[in-house]
């Protein structure tokens, strides 16, 4: 079965870090570009994080950068999203998901596989 199981959120005060997983099974993620999106209560889900599936620079939404990143471990076949500096506006579901096979990172939410989410909650 393919799925992307997320894990790592949790309640968090304001400043503080938190490290999300994506652990993949039925696909390796060296081959997919991976992204990370959240959705606040009320708002639309949005883009937060993606990398390539090859070597090239990952991408992030304004409101993250210097403060998240994404990375891999390709023998954990696990995507990853480091949080520092929590914001409580950064308080959301957040979601990974998988784009086509080494195609290259889709726009927008056009991403074909996604994960059930797990719920960051920032403190002020």
């Amino acid at each position: 079965q393919v799925q992307l199981v997320e894990s790592g959120g949790g309640l968090v005060q304001a400043g503080g870090s938190l490290r999300l997983a994506c652990a993949a099974s039925g696909l390796t993620v060296s081959n997919y570009p991976m992204g990370w999106f959240r959705q606040a209560p009320g708002k639309e889900r949005e883009f937060v994080a993606a990398m390539p599936w090859n070597v090239g620079r990952s991408t992030y939404a304004d409101s993250v950068k210097g403060r998240f990143t994404i990375s891999r471990d390709n023998a954990e076949n696990t995507v990853y999203l480091q949080m520092n500096s929590l914001k409580p506006e950064d308080t959301a579901v957040y979601y990974c998901a998988a784009g086509g096979w080494r195609s290259t990172i889709p726009n927008g939410n056009k991403y074909n596989l996604w994960g059930q989410g797990t719920q960051v909650t920032v403190s002020s």
